[in-house]
């Protein structure tokens, strides 16, 4: 089989490797006795390199997967639907390939009225990232205008990789937005612990707002009118590259999946002005010698695990919120993009936490989503198929 764009990138990101600091840290849990088992979701349906699946929260029924190269496909959440529509095509200008492309999406609150939603691309060269308000020529059909594009904010990227490109809708109202830490390997410019650019960062603007233009800056955000020139978007840092994010629909709380460098993988609970160690760690180990691991003022992840496995680039995932398999409900389904394991996480009130290994071998997960009923579903990126699941823990 070919080697996929995103698996040439990666492979290329593992053979950089700087020295660091090492110490033992939390292993991985698994408790891999079950009987979860996955399926096609809608098997007349084959999507070239998807990277996203959103809801437009309007009752509609739809679902939007997002292919990498700039189209967005709708159709019906059947199992029975036939044909997809594209729903907006921005080939043109996205620039691709690599971990470079349309990588996120996310509809307005008030879709249903408004008919905005946003999206997270790379284009140019040099490149740069951009995130876009779009509209819907009618928020019930199935055609954006490609014309309507405003542009919200942008960035520029010094590297090709981690671009992040997570969206998110918090209950707040406002927008999240993940940024990678801008590439290379090692985070050559130390762009995720400054605070004075948006790289290596969960960034929280008002899209309602016109303050910057396009946004506003919610008065809550950790650096409002700091006097450190620190970048008053920023929600949290300390990130290398979080390949997505999404919120517990009933806690609330942010998960982040950030994915490692050479030795480990991590998910982090995001909280307003928490800094999440990278480069000073990679997960629970040190990373940067020239820093002395000095943890002070960090946050640690909630859950991390080795490389060693063969586990090598963390896809974060949704809390788990529907009825059809009730043994995973609440849990957090995540996966690994290299070696194709899913899993299912679940704190208690204390978080503390219990991770259950769900399936092995799913080929190369690039994204999960979660409809209107709380169901979640995983993407196949080299085969362009969408998985859910089926079956009940043990």
């Amino acid at each position: 089989m070919k080697t996929s764009p995103l698996q040439l990138i990666f492979l290329y990101i593992l053979a950089i490797s700087v020295p660091g600091c090492t110490s033992k840290g939390n292993e991985i849990i698994e408790a891999g006795n079950n009987s979860i088992s996955s399926r096609e979701a809608f098997p007349a349906l084959t999507f070239t390199s998807p990277v996203d699946m959103q809801h437009a929260g309007d009752g509609s029924n739809r679902l939007f997967v997002v292919e990498q190269q700039g189209v967005i496909k709708v159709f019906e959440n059947s199992s029975s639907v036939s044909t997809s529509a594209i729903f907006l095509d921005i080939k043109s200008k996205v620039t691709s390939g690599g971990e470079r492309g349309l990588l996120g999406l996310a509809f307005h609150p008030d879709y249903e009225n408004n008919g905005y939603f946003f999206v997270n691309y790379t284009q140019g060269n040099p490149l740069k990232t951009i995130i876009a308000r779009y509209k819907a020529n009618q928020p019930s059909g199935n055609l954006a205008d490609p014309a309507s594009e405003t542009v919200v904010l942008t960035f520029d990227q010094p590297y090709a990789n981690h671009n992040g490109g997570s969206l998110q809708f918090g209950k707040d109202g406002f927008l999240y937005i993940a940024t990678g830490d801008g590439g290379s390997g090692g985070d050559p410019q130390n762009n995720a612990q400054n605070r004075g650019n948006l790289l290596g960062k969960i960034l929280r603007i008002d899209v309602n707002g016109t303050e910057k233009g396009a946004y506003s800056i919610p008065t809550d955000n950790p650096f409002v009118k700091n006097t450190e020139q620190f970048r008053e978007e920023i929600f949290a840092y300390g990130l290398r590259n979080p390949w997505k994010i999404s919120f517990d629909p009933v806690t609330d709380y942010l998960y982040a999946a950030d994915v490692g460098q050479n030795e480990r993988e991590e998910i982090n609970l995001i909280t307003k002005g928490g800094n999440y160690g990278w480069r000073i760690k990679e997960g629970v180990d040190c990373y940067n010698p020239s820093s002395n691991c000095n943890a002070a003022g960090l946050t640690e992840p909630i859950h991390d695990y080795s490389q060693e496995n063969g586990d090598k680039s963390i896809t974060g995932g949704y809390i788990y919120a529907s009825d059809s398999v009730p043994s995973l409900k609440g849990k957090y389904i995540y996966g690994d993009f290299v070696s194709g394991r899913i899993w299912a996480l679940e704190m208690d009130v204390d978080k503390k936490k219990n991770n259950t290994l769900l399936l092995e071998n799913k080929g190369t997960i690039s994204s999960f989503g979660r409809d209107a009923a709380g169901e979640v579903y995983y993407l196949n990126y080299s085969e362009g198929k969408v998985m859910k699941f089926a079956g009940s823990l043990n």
